[in-house]
């Protein structure tokens, strides 16, 4: 029985991405140092609830590996189906979370005794449907066909506009920019993007006026106005006091468990959204740029994955999966850094969250998936050619 186990681990660890797995472990364990370390300044238990969620998601990220990304695919109007019921169930019955300006989002739900953020499961869940939408048109020589890429565009706009709904801004960015890299990788024509983008430059003055709440507008301002004292103490307060966290750390920052603009508490959701501004107070601009290098070095090799895997399915589901990453990336950064407006965008894989790390595991399986099955035809395993042998006989 334990030689079996044993076996088992060795085989799975023959086919699996171990650099891509050893990536995480290193981004994974750096998110628990920075965590423990507002534990213990705060006396909070976000490590605890971040290395359960990892756990969880590391077990499915396993177990969706071991499974043909292609079967996962073949369920797409399922997990649509159940995407939209979560994402509809949420807004009319999850958790409202009501802030200053204005703030008024019902992104979560009630999920044993925890809260639980549905776009989060979404997200994955248009890796899949989406892929299979882009493959199955591919298929058919139709990606180029006007109708069907705005089809596609309607198709990405039902979760942009559930979150919308739910007052989830940050969420609905990360699914259009999972709907751009994913176009761009499967070849949609770059004019359609052009008037896709005309068409947002047109309609930006309509949306700021109608559709963006008061506390959007003044997040979009503040970023601007950072050295106004009153913005500085209100619309800019997050951002600002961020700003001061980071360049306090210096070059090598304060040291692990020393900072004391973390004890105080002084950056509201410092242990998620502002995560970074951790590292920068306690490890400096050295800590800063080990998060950049890693997270880098994570995307470069997705996208590694995604050009050696064996059909255009799998290259655009690792495509979904780095636009999380990149989007949320660099968003949440340029947020910390005052150079983007706070959108509620956490740190992949760093931010404490539950329902964000281990979700983000489940992508992170069907990449795995994709790796593991790259030398497959068909779900079949290819088999070398028998070399050719002479018999000695020619045909007259």
């Amino acid at each position: 029985m334990g030689n079996r186990f044993l076996k088992g681990i060795w085989g799975y660890l023959k086919r699996a991405d171990i650099i891509l797995w050893l990536l995480l472990a290193a981004v994974s364990l750096y998110s628990l140092a920075l965590l423990y370390s507002v534990d213990t300044s705060t006396g909070t238990g976000y490590a605890r609830t971040q290395l359960m969620a990892i756990g969880l998601g590391v077990i499915g990220a396993i177990v969706i590996s071991m499974v043909d990304y292609a079967e996962i695919a073949n369920f797409w109007l399922l997990i649509a189906g159940a995407s939209v019921f979560l994402m509809i169930y949420t807004y009319l019955f999850g958790v409202q979370v009501q802030g200053s300006g204005g703030v008024d989002a019902r992104a979560w739900i009630n999920l044993l005794g925890r809260t639980f953020q549905t776009s989060e499961l979404v997200k994955i869940g248009f890796m899949v449907t989406f892929s299979k939408h882009l493959d199955t048109l591919k298929k058919r020589g139709r990606l180029e066909d006007p109708l069907q890429v705005i089809l596609l565009a309607f198709h990405a706009l039902i979760p942009v506009m559930l979150c919308q709904l739910q007052g989830d801004t940050g969420a609905g960015v990360v699914f259009f920019f999972m709907f751009l890299s994913m176009s761009l990788g499967a070849g949609v024509q770059l004019r359609y993007f052009a008037i896709l983008f005309l068409v947002i430059l047109i309609a930006f003055p309509v949306m700021w006026e109608y559709v963006m709440a008061d506390y959007q507008k003044s997040r979009f301002t503040a970023v601007f106005n950072l050295e106004d004292p009153t913005v500085q103490m209100e619309d800019g307060y997050q951002q600002y006091q961020g700003r001061i966290s980071i360049g306090s750390g210096k070059f090598r920052g304060q040291g692990l468990f020393q900072g004391t603009r973390i004890a105080s508490n002084v950056v509201t959701f410092q242990q998620s959204d502002f995560i970074f501004s951790v590292a920068g107070e306690e490890l400096g601009f050295v800590g800063c740029s080990l998060i950049i290098l890693l997270l880098f070095l994570f995307m470069v090799k997705v996208l590694h994955v995604a050009s050696m895997a064996r059909d255009d399915l799998g290259r655009y589901m690792c495509f979904g999966f780095f636009g999380i990453i990149a989007l949320q990336s660099v968003v949440n950064i340029g947020m910390c850094l005052a150079l983007l407006p706070v959108m509620g965008v956490t740190l992949p894989f760093f931010s404490a969250g539950g329902s964000s790390a281990a979700c983000l595991y489940l992508g992170f399986g069907l990449v795995q998936s994709v790796h593991m099955r790259r030398k497959e035809s068909d779900g079949l395993r290819l088999r070398k050619k028998a070399p050719l042998r002479f018999t000695g006989k020619m045909k007259s």
